[in-house]
């Protein structure tokens, strides 16, 4: 195929944030127009670093990126930028043109029929639910009608309708697509291709059809990897043995040793560099706090119809062991409603006294991003001291490093992780989770719902990942859909 067809190139690129931090090393990978790819890796392998990079708001240190000629590009990201929070929709739509569009106000209405999202133009970004703020952002990049649409996470914090309408969406559309996402079942529905991202090697190998059968390629490379590495190194250990006999004989049986030496270098030589991205959490337990019972009871909820906060009663009693699955459309208030539960400034809500609450925000706004992981783990600890936080991250894939860095630098996914540390160190009573499944490695999520089901408090959930939900220990259910 002719260069003309190819929307994206990388040709030996690399890329370091520091000279401590190496995110690209060499890269190469073509992607052909009208193309859709997903972009796989392990959570700070460098995801987001790549679309900054083919967006042109990073610049390669070596190697050279060839992007279509007079493409346009377009990002749906993961999260609306803290800078945005405050601006009106319109407005919000406003910020992605240099120039004035006289007719914006209907190419907004077309690509908000598209994402399926009905919201005044004058209320401000920051009220919108995660869900309208999730459409929103992908109405954004749709506005500008891309040749090449890049997609971060665009499945966070959409109910199933949502997803299921951008699946039917990304099927029909006939321009390059490249996504990254943990959301495994979405991914297959449309990806026909795969670059995969190692965070260790800081390469790229691309690979051709669905994300299932990638998956399943990838673990049989590893599986020979690893048999390939373990008969060298037996080969290795059984030479290393006879140089050491032969060794110390004289004449033909030292030279001999000598050969077996370098056979042993060779043989080191070929050892494989198995990919070790695909570790996944070990198990783990969320100490809970000793308190009494029932925990808390919720008597109100405020829910929004026709844009307005409305009151209504319910009747939920939280004990030990209890799990509430609060559902309903996105908009209807689930994320508002968990902020005045965690904050406990819900009239309709009793918690016992000196009750430890865990809260995991969907957007990480709880997080001060220019504090350190070290310092926000260190704030929420009960017991134990500095080894304990350092175990406690390294469990959920932390490191050392970077412990030491600002949080704002750290991955969606990292900060996910960050989270569920927390939970580890703080041993709360009552866990209050708001899309707990957002920007977690999937491999990742039997663990967590796992640990959860073994917690000994109790948990207010909201969630739209059936499958997680379907690993929970599930005793009451709110719809609020249902109240309205």
């Amino acid at each position: 195929m002719s260069d003309s067809a190819v929307a994206i190139r990388f040709s030996n690129v690399s890329y370091r944030y520091s000279r401590e931090k190496v995110t690209l090393d060499n890269a190469s990978f073509v992607v052909r127009q009208g193309a859709k790819l997903t972009i796989m890796g392990q959570n700070g392998a460098g995801k987001t670093t790549l679309f900054k990079l083919i967006c042109g708001e990073l610049k390669a240190d070596e190697g050279t990126i060839h992007i279509q000629s007079r493409a346009t590009i377009a990002t749906a990201l993961q999260v609306v930028p803290r800078e945005k929070l405050a601006l009106t929709v319109r407005e919000f739509f406003e910020s992605a043109f240099e120039e004035i569009i006289y007719d914006l106000d209907r190419r907004i209405q077309e690509v908000m029929d598209v994402v399926r999202l009905s919201i005044p133009l004058e209320k401000q970004v920051k009220q919108l639910s995660g869900g309208q703020q999730a459409r929103l952002l992908l109405a954004y990049a749709l506005i500008q009608e891309p040749d090449i649409l890049l997609l971060d996470e665009p499945t966070n914090n959409l109910d199933s309708e949502g997803i299921d309408h951008l699946v039917g969406f990304l099927l029909g559309y006939e321009k390059t697509v490249i996504v990254i996402s943990h959301d495994a079942e979405f991914l297959n529905t449309f990806t026909e291709g795969v670059l995969h991202l190692d965070v260790f090697t800081h390469t790229i190998q691309q690979y051709v059809g669905n994300y299932f059968d990638v998956v399943e390629e990838i673990a049989a490379q590893i599986e020979r990897e690893q048999r390939k590495n373990a008969q060298l190194k037996k080969n290795i250990q059984d030479r290393k043995d006879k140089v050491n006999f032969f060794s110390h004989k004289g004449g033909k049986m030292r030279k001999l040793a000598s050969k077996m030496r370098e056979e042993i270098e060779e043989s080191e030589a070929e050892m494989v560099d198995v990919r070790r991205e695909d570790v996944t959490l070990r198990p783990f337990r969320i100490q809970a706090q000793e308190v009494g019972n029932p925990i808390a009871r919720i008597r109100e909820v405020e829910i929004m119809q026709n844009h307005q906060p409305v009151k209504k009663s319910v009747d939920v009693t939280l004990r030990k062991g209890d799990v509430l699955h609060i559902i309903g459309p996105n908009g209807i208030g689930k994320t508002t409603l968990l902020e005045r539960l965690a904050s406990n400034q819900h009239t309709g809500l009793e918690i016992i006294e000196d009750v430890r609450v865990g809260y995991y925000r969907q957007d990480f706004s709880g997080l001060n991003f220019d504090s350190t992981p070290f310092d926000a783990l260190k704030e929420v600890q009960i017991v134990g001291g500095k080894q304990e936080i350092y175990q406690a991250a390294a469990h959920f894939l932390l490191t050392s490093e970077m412990l030491e860095h600002t949080i704002g630098s750290l991955s969606e996914g990292q900060k996910a992780l960050l989270s569920y540390a927390r939970f580890m160190l703080q041993r709360p009573s009552l866990l209050i989770l708001d899309e707990p499944t957002n920007h977690i490695n999937f491999r990742h999520l039997p663990v967590i719902a796992q640990a959860l089901q073994e917690f000994d408090g109790a948990i207010i959930l909201v969630c739209h990942d059936a499958g997680f939900v379907k690993d929970m220990r599930i005793t009451q259910r709110v719809d609020l859909q249902e109240l309205r």
